[in-house]
């Protein structure tokens, strides 16, 4: 049994407040690779300077969302999200005024990086952990990823018209302001069970929760499968842009794309939470990375035209953060969830080595070889290799020795 106190918040308000903040947190940030071209054209950098940025900011999400899991696991959800709500507001100010490669990938990368982590799945994904029952688990975190997906479609084609009509810096600001409305939503979200100063007891600590998870081996398929994830949508989400400009399609064309791929990822998510509840996790996963690579491949061999190119968003977007439901539903099955937060983290850890590689190699490798090709040929073949990973996944509930209270 365990002796964490009952929580009480209500579905309704977890899933709206949750999935409001989610759709800020995650739709900003989606909408990032429409500044690579405006900032490197007006600061004078290379296109490599950018991606390291961003490549920054997904690698400190990924370190900073294990200490965020672990804080929001030991304190509650709400003091994490106020501080990645201000976190938020002050790396787009600093992106929008940094001087420098080296201040840019400080602001863009290391502080976005971090209020990422406070803002987004891991806590949100915490409190419906704690507040929903295993039955309706999976749903729940259909809806909460789909909130992200629509965040996307909503802010992508928001942040195009701000840069069009107000230029990239004032933009930046303007989207600072807009990340502070995190701060009103995060209230809702306070969990009765850490409504005073000291924190609740668990059956298990973090080292023998760290140890029991590391050594198992469907842990570390998860995180194998979940490193492919961030490698895929973050290369394409931040190149893509400049992969379609550069073949002569206009930067609508790609604004549309990625707005696409939202919509369409609001379908996605929930399929994949809603079939999480009825059939094995790790064979929706296995599908969804085969899947992708067979889309990407297509892609690559079809003629490219704006049509083409809304055909692949949209299908890619059926596939593009699906992974997250079945994954951490996963992870709560097998653990249970009294360190779902921590070890959503870590498993998103892995996830960010992949978007780093992704966005930092296509990056570098435009700059050495004057195209993607090489990346798009990883991509592919990253996606067969996650699929084989997530089939031999065990989902049952771990056995594990009665643990001391702690």
């Amino acid at each position: 049994m365990t002796s964490t106190t009952k929580t009480t918040l209500p579905l309704a308000r977890i899933l709206i407040c949750g999935g409001l903040i989610v759709t800020l947190s995650m739709g900003i940030r989606h909408g990032f690779g429409l500044w690579l071209q405006p900032i490197t054209q007006a600061q004078g950098w290379t296109r490599e300077a950018f991606a390291f940025a961003i490549a920054i900011q997904n690698l400190a999400w990924g370190v900073a969302g294990i200490f965020a899991g672990m804080a929001a696991d030991r304190f509650g959800a709400f003091r994490v999200l106020l501080v990645g709500a201000a976190l938020y507001a002050l790396g787009l100010f600093g992106m929008a005024h940094a001087s420098t490669p080296v201040l840019f990938a400080l602001s863009a990368g290391v502080l976005l990086g971090m209020a990422q982590a406070g803002t987004t799945y891991a806590v949100i994904f915490g409190v419906i952990g704690r507040n929903v029952s295993a039955e309706r688990r999976s749903w729940a975190m259909g809806i909460a990823a789909a909130a992200g997906s629509f965040g996307q479609f909503l802010m992508v084609p928001t942040e195009g018209f701000l840069i069009q009509r107000f230029g990239w810096q004032e933009a930046l600001v303007i989207l600072g302001v807009a990340a502070l409305l995190i701060v009103p939503l995060a209230f809702a979200l306070r969990e009765p069970g850490f409504a005073g100063s000291s924190p609740v007891r668990r059956e298990q600590t973090i080292g023998q929760a760290l140890a029991e998870a590391f050594k198992y081996p469907s842990f570390q398929l998860l995180m194998a499968g979940y490193f492919v994830c961030g490698f895929q949508v973050v290369f394409i989400g931040v190149h893509l842009p400049s992969y379609l400009k550069d073949k002569g399609l206009t930067p609508e064309v790609a604004s549309y794309a990625l707005a696409l791929v939202g919509l369409f990822n609001v379908f996605g998510t929930y399929i994949a939470g809603s079939l999480g509840q009825r059939m094995p996790k790790k064979n929706i996963l296995a599908f969804i990375y085969f899947a992708r690579a067979v889309v990407i491949s297509l892609f690559l061999l079809a003629p490219l035209t704006p049509m083409s190119v809304y055909l692949f968003a949209a299908t890619m977007g059926l596939l593009w953060l699906s992974t997250v439901p079945p994954t951490t539903a996963a992870v709560a099955s097998i653990f249970g969830i009294q360190h779902l937060s921590m070890l959503g983290g870590f498993v998103f850890f892995s996830h960010q080595i992949g978007s780093f590689l992704g966005v930092w190699l296509g990056g570098v490798l435009y700059d050495r070889l004057g195209s993607y090709d090489v990346v798009w040929g990883i991509t592919i073949a990253l996606g067969v290799f996650a699929g084989l990973v997530n089939l031999p996944v065990k989902e049952a509930a771990i056995q594990r020795p009665q643990l001391k209270p702690t």
